[in-house]
């Protein structure tokens, strides 16, 4: 009796075998109010499950009121920090999303999908917070199409930067050493990223360039980069306002190098080579710019170029201020 009780037991257990536990990771990192909203933390595991897959998908056709720390919340509000850079974004003003504190969605017929959203959002320099109500519509139908966005913001903005903006432009105007740069911030190895131009030489003087040192190779730069940096930032928000669309979430990951040309019509023109991380297929994209500013004409973006895919490059790592 006591081996046929065994032999029984044996068999069911190989019959039904161990339960099986879905473990799910979060909804992705949530940029927090002291965390710069380029601070990717690139080295996390990215890996889902099918079932997760599916659930993303679903939430992004979620309509009525939406979760703020979900991805189709934080997605529509990303577009919104965006937008406001292309339109107050300076090397001294860098906007980013610190709170998303509610938010729906609807379809609208013949057009997209409408987001309503209340956010808190904040400048990198000053810390200054502000509460902004925006309206955003992703265009439906074929084709890429840039989000429409209308925004009203209290509190923001409140920051004078106008003697810093000053005296950089007048520093870099009257110059006769054109400042240039790469890696910023961090050092890396161009081995999976999305171009296939070599990584860019080694820092060095020249005799008609002004070339500095940007960061210890540890992530951090140094103060005299950061507008550098800001105005790459806010530059690659023209790019990211053009490509984002419902299945996207982008962020600034790297400056891979700038290089200041000749002043034009007294504006300050610069070629930029940013890397965009693309935070849903965890893609690193590669742009050049042609970027002009000055502080009465702000920041324009002239040129834009995507660079070709690279399939042995890697990743840049994780930003840290």
């Amino acid at each position: 009796m006591g081996w046929t009780l065994l032999i029984l037991l044996v068999v069911l257990t190989v019959v039904h075998g161990n339960p099986t536990v879905t473990v799910r990771s979060g909804s992705g990192p949530t940029v927090g109010f002291n965390r710069h909203p380029n601070s990717v933390p690139l080295g996390e595991d990215t890996q889902t499950t099918t079932e997760e897959e599916s659930e993303v998908v679903e939430e992004v056709m979620m309509t009525g009121v939406l979760n703020p720390s979900h991805y189709p919340a934080r997605r529509a509000a990303t577009v919104v920090q965006h937008y406001l850079n292309t339109r107050y974004g300076s090397p001294y003003r860098w906007l980013f999303l610190s709170t998303v504190n509610s938010g729906s969605a609807e379809d609208v017929a013949d057009k997209g999908r409408k987001y309503q959203l209340e956010l808190t959002m904040q400048e990198t320099i000053s810390n200054v917070s502000g509460q902004c109500s925006a309206e955003l519509l992703f265009p439906g139908g074929e084709g890429q199409n840039a989000p429409q966005v209308q925004v009203s913001c209290e509190g923001l903005c409140q920051s004078n930067t106008t003697a810093q903006e000053e005296a950089f432009y007048q520093q870099h105007r009257a110059s006769n050493n054109l400042a240039s740069g790469s890696n910023i911030p961090g050092r890396y190895r161009a081995t999976n990223t999305h171009t296939t131009d070599p990584p860019p030489p080694p820092i060095s003087l020249l005799t008609v360039m002004f070339v500095v040192s940007l960061t210890d190779g540890y992530g951090h730069m140094e103060p005299s980069m950061k507008p550098f940096w800001q105005l790459g930032g806010v530059a690659s928000s023209f790019i990211m306002l053009r490509e984002s669309n419902e299945s996207t979430l982008y962020n600034m990951a790297q400056v891979a190098n700038f290089t200041q040309l000749e002043t034009e019509k007294d504006q300050l023109r610069f070629n930029y080579h940013v890397l965009l991380h693309e935070m849903i297929s965890q893609e690193i994209i590669h742009w050049k710019l042609l970027v002009t500013w000055s502080p009465e004409q702000g920041v324009q973006v002239l040129q834009t170029e995507l660079q070709p895919k690279c399939h042995h490059c890697e990743a840049p790592p994780s930003t840290t201020n």
